[in-house]
């Protein structure tokens, strides 16, 4: 289903124009990061191979000695370089998209994938704690938007309408292409994801 990307050539030299941060040690987890993902996550998310909702993590996480084991798994996972083979084990479910008149095309259905839950948790909070450092040192482009926290959709039309009247006062008219890469994330080539992470001033541990 997937194009895998690991074996093609990429040109690493078009990440010469991006200028280089110095790397930051990465800290051990705290309590609060994990308590704040979790926070934001549905009770009523579809349960994955273990079996375990974010309603009973919630429960789980309550008590300190568990979320200490939890932190320790997390810090350790950094500190080896090792992703637990639990973690990566998924479970694909075929799911019809709503409000058709029929479905007798593969295309009224789309698949999801659902991983271990404490996996997606760790995930998050290494996800949050990257943002945070690319975001501070301002390594993401001002104009990137999507998927980033305490940005928007009136952002994006903030920015678009700020470039439409930049070219108003030169007497140019705005034109805007979009596009979607299909299969992104399952196609990134992994190498160059790690020249860019070592750019970013990250960890060689996280790099």
């Amino acid at each position: 289903m997937f194009n895998t990307a690991q074996h093609c050539h990429v040109e690493s030299n078009v990440l010469n124009e991006l200028e280089s941060y110095s790397s930051l040690p990465w800290a051990q987890f705290v309590e609060e990061e994990f308590a704040s993902s979790l926070l934001k996550c549905s009770n009523m998310s579809t349960l994955g191979p273990d079996k375990l909702s974010w309603r009973h993590f919630k429960i789980i996480l309550k008590d300190k000695t568990c979320l200490r084991n939890i932190i320790t798994i997390a810090d350790t996972c950094i500190k080896l370089g090792y992703w637990p083979s639990h973690f990566k084990i998924s479970l694909t479910i075929v799911i019809s998209k709503p409000n058709k008149a029929s479905y007798d095309s593969p295309k009224l259905f789309r698949p999801i994938i659902l991983l271990n839950t404490l996996g997606k948790l760790i995930e998050k909070v290494i996800s949050n704690r990257i943002q945070f450092h690319v975001v501070t040192n301002n390594f993401i482009h001002y104009s990137q938007l999507g998927s980033l926290k305490f940005k928007s959709t009136i952002d994006a039309g903030i920015a678009l309408t700020h470039f439409i009247h930049m070219g108003w006062v030169k007497n140019m008219s705005t034109s805007t292409l979009t596009f979607d890469i299909s299969q992104f994330f399952p196609s990134l080539n992994y190498h160059l994801l790690s020249l860019i992470l070592k750019k970013a001033g990250l960890d060689s541990l996280i790099v």
